[in-house]
């Protein structure tokens, strides 16, 4: 069969594939633990489900305008003012079926064939397939451990080629939690600008910080780095709203014009009821969210502080996110009952069929050496988890 090479050369999520075994496991009797899904496991807060029944009971169910409704928009420019200190106008944003769409939308209007993106690494799975598909070459910029896998500027800089587009941004991040400083931020924006650079910002886990750090959006250091930004973000994290699939975008007009236009003839507008109850969502309270929040942070240091009382594992402790980024490569060349292990993949693969554990291979990362788990799951399966992991850990030899 002759499919398109391009689509062919396009890896799956191995995300999604974990998570997706451990449901199958699941639907056959067995007790799997899930550190895999990269979602709340707290329910959408009541008051923007009413919301959205409103809007059924308002028939708000018809088509909108591609790029979506004014009014979310608006509510999207209020939220970038208020929180981030940024200006746009409503022309300048673009509502999209989820911030991974969003992101696709973003390299779409930027990307000719062969131009290169620079993505620190470790780095979601998602970025260097999104960057292939729309004709882009991923340049990664590996960022150690010993740096908080923090992407150093010096880094970045030798990495810029005449065909680099992009520098790609997620701060705080997934798979790693870090959190970037504003002095970090503004030499890759001083950096960016220099180079006549777009960046492109993902700051869906703004809202999940810990220890006191803060978020800073890079394009708000300057009108020369806002207007070579585009800012992605969306409901899902904060607001426990993965399933509404809404994201949004912020740029410069030119940019935001290209991206509604190609949206307008790839899936015509996001769901008119979910966008009705994300406005009401960004205009709303926020005393769930800051206690979901609370409750992430509790679990983040019981889960650090038990990786790191397990020989052959450890881990740093995650500044943002919901995600602990684990060592496992000591474990390495062992034997877990007849099978040798030799990397993240076969680790995760024995430990989920060995003790029902779902964690998700560093591979998917560019992260070989670890695994990542979230901790977007009850304190009661982390418990019980990361004593199976322990357990499955001692078995090793």
């Amino acid at each position: 069969m002759n499919l398109s090479r391009k689509c062919m050369a396009i890896s799956a999520s191995l995300t999604l594939e974990i998570d997706a075994k451990a449901k199958r496991m699941r639907a056959e009797g067995m007790d799997v633990v899930g550190f895999g899904a990269g979602e709340p496991d707290f329910d959408t807060p009541a008051f923007i489900k009413d919301a959205a029944k409103e809007a059924l009971d308002q028939g708000i169910t018809k088509y909108t305008p591609a790029s979506g409704t004014m009014d979310l928009k608006k509510a999207v420019c209020e939220k970038l003012l208020r929180d981030n200190g940024l200006s746009y106008e409503p022309a300048q944003i673009v509502i999209s079926n989820g911030a991974k769409h969003s992101l696709h939308n973003s390299f779409a209007v930027l990307l000719n064939p062969g131009d290169e993106v620079i993505i620190p690494s470790p780095c979601w799975v998602s970025y260097p397939e999104l960057v292939k598909i729309n004709d882009g070459v991923p340049v990664y910029v590996p960022a150690g451990e010993e740096n908080g896998f923090k992407p150093r500027v010096e880094d970045i800089r030798k990495a810029i080629t005449s065909r680099t587009k992009a520098i790609l941004l997620n701060s705080p991040s997934n798979p790693c939690g870090y959190v970037m400083t504003e002095e970090e931020l503004r030499a890759i924006a001083q950096l960016a600008v220099e180079h006549d650079l777009f960046v492109i910002s993902d700051e869906i886990y703004e809202e999940l910080v810990y220890d006191g750090e803060q978020h800073f959006s890079i394009a708000s250091f300057g009108e020369e780095i806002k207007k070579r930004t585009i800012v992605v973000n969306g409901l899902s994290k904060a607001y426990s709203m993965t399933g509404w699939r809404i994201g949004y975008t912020a740029s410069a007009p030119e940019i935001a014009k290209a991206m509604g236009n190609l949206q307008s003839h790839m899936t015509s507008n996001p769901n008119s009821i979910a966008q009705y109850a994300s406005a009401a969502a960004l205009r709303g309270p926020k005393e769930e969210m800051h206690a979901m929040v609370r409750e992430f942070d509790r679990r983040r240091k019981y889960m650090v502080e038990r990786i790191n009382s397990i020989p052959g594992l450890s881990c740093i402790i995650p500044k943002g996110a919901f995600y602990a980024f684990m060592r496992v490569s000591d474990l390495y060349g062992k034997r877990y009952r007849s099978k040798v292990i030799h990397n993240s993949l076969e680790l995760c693969s024995a430990v989920l069929e060995g003790v029902q554990v779902a964690l998700v291979p560093g591979m998917a990362f560019e992260a070989d050496d670890f695994c990542r788990l979230s901790y977007a799951t009850s304190m009661e399966n982390i418990v019980k988890g990361l004593g199976r992991l322990e357990a499955f850990v001692a078995e090793l030899n």
